[in-house]
């Protein structure tokens, strides 16, 4: 029995077919690709328009720099070192006035210095000989590189000057390697150090000129909020755990439950903040060396109390139910906590955006102090002897961390009562009545 054997057109139907619909559909998948894009591009500049007017600002400052390349009398003077001036608008120009300025005046400083020490060891070596002037350069790298790295290990100087330590390493390396070779090493040093300053000098105009985005308040505005967040849980946290509501209907949207996070993951970029808002040296809002430092403080304080808050909304999905009886007991002592602790909380995040002294955070917090007095001799009482602590366990945590809540809110009211003293905080505007 003679079986067909199958033709090359059976082969490949099936692959053509697949091949022909891959191609159709290839414009539609494009075009969604492009769309997806183009919605993610603009989500991004709506989410922040800044980001928009930062583009445009890179693009501004190589433009001016770009003038001394294209024009030939600016070329002549500075001759192919001007791409240097280009390098430097890349580098230094950043999102805030802060992060410019640190990196502008490291990158000033550091070139200047190390184009000098440069000069000072090639006329040393110069003195060595021919055969030893190469011993000498290769010492001074290799010693002046060294203790340079090893300064970059201080925290301190990590924190503030690591870029200038490594623009130091950067210029003082090349302008004494290539000495070797260069006859010309002061004009070469010249050129180099005076277009680096001159892109600094552009960066930085345009950073803080057209739009400035200072970095201190970006940091005053992220810890006041962090507060603002946990009060936003606290005032609302006592309705939702009791199940109960002002107005006798539970609130729909629950985003505030999950606001305080926020405060758990900000460590870094408020010490990342602290540490660039120091070169703002004077803001018409902040003055001159307004006490950054102390914004880590009080942010580190509302991070304490933000796992706290952690601890507390854990219990709000568990599936053991608050017996009636106990949670109408200390019902009114935890819901006075939660309310009057938010509102200090509050009321302090509010000063810190006003930059006016908390004025009456005392009294919100002896409310709660002594609301805090009253759970705890519940507590001490005969009131759990009766009651089934296996089913009493979870509402006495929830009071027991809310207990803790207070002491935490006083060490960040002390906190901000300190700031308000160091950056001399304005009193808050008092109406006169008619």
């Amino acid at each position: 029995m003679n079986i067909a054997s199958p033709s090359l057109e059976d082969i490949a139907g099936p692959a053509v077919t697949r091949a022909w619909g891959w191609l159709k559909s290839l414009p539609e998948k494009l075009w969604a690709k492009v769309d997806e894009v183009a919605k993610d591009i603009k989500k991004l500049g709506r989410d922040d328009p800044r980001r928009i007017i930062h583009s445009l600002k890179v693009g501004l400052a190589l433009t001016l720099v770009s003038l001394f390349y294209y024009t030939r009398p600016l070329y002549d003077g500075f001759g192919k070192n001007e791409i240097w001036a280009v390098m430097t608008v890349i580098l230094v120009l950043e999102f805030s006035v802060g992060a410019t300025l640190g990196k502008g005046l490291n990158k000033m400083l550091a070139t200047l210095s190390a184009g000098a020490l440069a000069v000072g060891v090639h006329h040393l070596a110069t003195l060595s000989g021919e055969k030893g002037e190469p011993w000498v350069l290769g010492f001074c790298v290799f010693i002046t590189a060294a203790t340079v790295t090893f300064f970059r290990f201080f925290p301190t100087m990590k924190a503030r000057y690591d870029y200038g330590l490594l623009i130091f390493i950067l210029t003082f390396a090349l302008v004494t390697v290539s000495s070797y070779r260069e006859d010309k090493v002061i004009q070469m040093g010249h050129q180099r150090v005076t277009t680096i300053i001159l892109g600094s000098f552009i960066a930085i105009f345009i950073c803080i000129c057209i739009y400035p985005v200072w970095i201190g308040e970006e940091l005053q505005n992220l810890v006041a909020n962090n507060m603002e967040k946990l009060g936003n849980f606290l005032e609302g946290y006592g309705g939702e755990y009791f199940k109960i509501s002002e107005l006798g209907q539970h609130v729909d949207d629950k985003s505030f439950l999950q606001g305080y996070k926020s405060a758990l993951t900000s460590k870094n970029s408020e010490e990342t903040m602290a540490n660039l808002a120091r070169w703002e040296l004077w803001h018409h809002r902040f003055g001159f060396l307004h006490p950054w430092k102390q914004y880590v403080q009080v942010g580190t304080l509302t991070r304490q109390c933000a796992y706290k808050i952690e601890a507390l909304n854990s219990y709000l999905n568990s599936e053991i139910q608050t017996p009636n009886e106990f949670g109408r007991k200390i019902q009114e002592p935890c819901t006075q906590i939660c309310s009057e602790s938010g509102k200090a909380l509050r009321e302090l995040a509010s000063a810190v955006k006003k930059l006016t002294q908390p004025t009456s955070v005392n009294v919100h917090i002896e409310k709660s102090k002594m609301a805090t007095e009253n759970l705890k001799s519940m507590l001490n009482s005969r009131l759990l002897e009766d009651a089934n602590l296996q089913e009493v366990m979870q509402s006495a945590a929830v009071a027991l961390i809310l207990i803790d809540v207070v002491p935490c809110i006083m060490k960040i009211a002390d906190a901000v009562h300190n700031l308000a003293s160091l950056a001399n905080f304005k009193a808050p505007a008092t109406r006169v009545s008619p």
